[in-house]
């Protein structure tokens, strides 16, 4: 009896041993799987197969690595928000197509694609600290575009694309806005001039962390790998290269959130995303939250039909409405531009 307790014990060892020797060998093939087994990694086809306008863009990271994006342009132009999208960890964005398409139609909006290093026809390997350049790289280019309004830059985020645009929107916080005064001793002029940072933030089915995850997805691990919000030991956190802590950022974001919860999620557990819901109305009131009963993980758009993007117009409309131009006047008495009573 107590040599079969022994061997039971050593062999769990061994198990938990093995299991945490390929997470330090192999974590990055786990959280980034650029090529999904039986496809290739090259685009199956591109944005003009749907009859889709774009534009090839190639951007240079800050650390030097080429990356390969589409900008996709409404046809005919509308005055709409521009979305920054991020995808999640598997495949490239060729995969996320018929949902831009639909995207497109039902927004009005251009739609920014960014592959990943190591993705598609980026060059490079993927890892946490390498994305969040790359996203960075994504918003500077969106920044200094002229064809498009740049007050009303949207980052959305799905599963591991949640983290990132969580990330970059907390990086880059703040509108600027600059107040002009032309006066012409009658009137005053008021005009309002935005250099866009981030309008707002849309994430859908988006993990607490990765150090959450990996206790999901590998139970014997929970004991030893786990993120803030749980009581375990944490002693191996220190060997995950790509945390994602997503619960940690969220919190710090002031810009309008909408949170998108498919609640037949088969790989992300909906309990994360009201997680990030609950850690976010701490600070932020400017904040949605909708659940949609049928969504899975990478079907909830399909699934939620016309709620979900009636969800998602009627939050744009609030957050991220078309300003258009216009002058207010005061009638002035004296030379110092005063208001008459």
């Amino acid at each position: 009896m107590v040599s079969f307790l022994k061997a039971l014990v050593y062999g769990a060892g061994g198990v938990a041993v093995v299991g945490m020797v390929a997470l330090v060998a192999f974590q990055e093939r786990l959280v980034y799987v650029p090529v999904v087994p039986g496809l290739a990694r090259a685009y199956p086809f591109t944005p003009a197969r749907l009859r889709l306008d774009y534009e090839d863009v190639f951007l240079r990271t800050s650390d030097g690595v080429r990356l390969h994006s589409w900008f996709i342009k409404h046809s005919p132009p509308k005055p709409g928000p521009t979305i920054l999208f991020f995808q999640e960890n598997a495949g490239n964005i060729a995969h996320r197509l018929e949902f831009v398409r639909i995207m497109m139609q039902r927004l009005q909006c251009n739609v920014f694609m960014l592959s990943y290093r190591g993705y598609g026809e980026s060059d490079g390997h993927p890892s946490q600290h390498g994305i969040i350049m790359d996203s960075q790289a994504a918003l500077d280019h969106l920044t200094q575009r002229k064809d498009i309004d740049t007050s009303r830059i949207v980052v959305f985020g799905r599963s591991l694309g949640g983290a990132v645009g969580a990330v970059l929107v907390k990086n880059n916080p703040d509108n600027i806005k600059s107040l002009f005064f032309l006066n012409d001793c009658s009137t005053i002029t008021f005009r309002f001039v935005v250099t866009a940072v981030v309008s707002s933030l849309i994430l859908e089915n988006t993990f607490t962390s990765i150090l959450d995850m990996a206790g999901i997805m590998f139970p014997f691990l929970r004991w030893f790998i786990s993120g803030s919000g749980s009581k375990g030991p944490k002693i191996l956190n220190c060997i995950v290269r790509s945390p994602w802590r997503t619960i940690d950022i969220i919190g710090k974001i002031k810009r309008p959130i909408l949170f998108l919860s498919g609640l037949q999620d088969e790989l992300v557990p909906p309990s994360h995303m009201q997680m990030l819901y609950s850690k976010t109305v701490e600070n932020n009131w400017d904040c949605r939250f909708v659940e949609f009963p049928n969504g899975m993980h990478m079907d909830t758009w399909f699934s939620g039909g016309h709620r979900y993007w009636r969800t998602i117009q009627l939050f744009l409309d609030q957050y991220v409405p078309e300003i258009k131009e216009g002058n207010l006047n005061f009638q002035v008495d004296d030379d110092k531009g005063n208001p008459s009573d």
